[in-house]
């Protein structure tokens, strides 16, 4: 009888002449990528610039690989500054390491600058890129394939990942294979994501509440995945549960109170993606309508259309 696994990369390091690449990065930057791709199409069918999510990215990017360092240290810190802890491991982000938590929030701190910088709306920001960080994750958890870490407990099932001896944690030297945990999460977020993506088509929605979706989506998951994890951290026993599995049903339980009240307060979708005055603008004709026949507000920098060419208006500079 032939015993089916999922084999885990002999090495997770290739090199290009002198210049080592790693499949752990090159996960977390097509991740990212795509990310970026996704939120792009979704933030111009909002009606925004196209070009303007990659700017965002120049800040959530950095923002977001220190919030992940800074969540995986704080919540693991023994391994850096221990007895037998190494400080400037901090620094080796390739090795593997990044709190998805931490990666979020301080992503979506860059993300606000950014989007305040350009006069957009953060709602409808937000709404527009919330998808395609599950795509992002998605793609981002092969790197704990290349690197073999964060596998669950040990199981003969046909799709178990086959680890190597010096990967394995204490008291799991003599098992050999154990659940894809990556695997699970890969094919959960994406399937989120399609979810998401159907659901938003039908409904259109608006005021943060996609964002509500993915959080509320992503956690669901997250909380019986982390569940079959063994890898070993300071936080993974608070009243029973995983320090994770802790965060994911808080966040789950806010993310489904804001989903409620704000579909109670704020029903539809937004019209305006952009602070008053900034954004693109209708084309005028010359009777003074937009370019489907309606009559069009003057602009309340220029009420008397003379400041700008209404052919190319576009209203201010982004960051003026």
């Amino acid at each position: 009888m032939i015993t089916l696994s999922i084999p885990s990369p002999s090495n997770g390091v290739w090199h290009l002449g002198p210049v080592p690449i790693r499949g752990y990065a090159l996960a977390i930057i097509l991740g990212i990528v795509a990310a970026i791709w996704i939120g792009e199409r979704r933030w111009i069918a909002r009606g925004g610039r196209a070009g303007e999510v990659q700017d965002l990215a120049v800040w959530a990017v950095p923002f977001g690989l220190i919030g992940g360092r800074l969540y995986h240290v704080a919540t693991d810190h023994e391994r850096y500054f221990g007895a037998a802890g190494d400080p400037w491991q901090i620094l080796y982000v390739w090795r593997g390491g990044l709190g998805v938590w931490g990666s979020i929030f301080l992503g979506a701190v860059g993300a606000m600058i950014a989007a305040r910088r350009r006069h957009m709306k953060i709602a409808p920001m937000a709404d527009a890129l919330a998808p395609g960080l599950l795509v992002a994750q998605a793609i981002g958890r092969w790197g704990n394939w290349f690197n073999q870490e964060l596998f669950g407990k040990p199981t003969d099932l046909p799709w178990a990942l086959e680890i190597d001896p010096e990967h394995r944690p204490p008291g799991y030297e003599g098992e050999a294979t154990f659940h894809p945990t990556f695997l699970y999460e890969c094919l959960w977020d994406l399937t989120v994501f399609g979810v998401l993506i159907a659901l938003d088509r039908r409904f259109k929605f608006g005021h943060g509440r996609m964002l509500a979706l993915y959080v509320m989506g992503y956690t669901l998951g997250r909380g019986w995945i982390e569940m079959l994890r063994i890898d070993t951290v300071e936080l993974d026993d608070v009243g029973g549960l995983r320090f994770n599995v802790w965060t994911s049903l808080v966040l789950f339980v806010l993310a489904a109170i804001y989903f409620v009240v704000s579909l109670k307060l704020r029903p539809g979708q937004e019209v305006e993606i952009y602070d008053e005055g900034y954004g693109p603008q209708p084309v005028l004709t010359p009777a003074g309508g937009d370019a489907s026949g309606g009559a069009t507000a003057p602009d309340p920098a220029d009420p008397d259309g003379t400041a700008h060419d209404p052919e190319t208006r576009s209203g201010p500079p982004p960051d003026a």
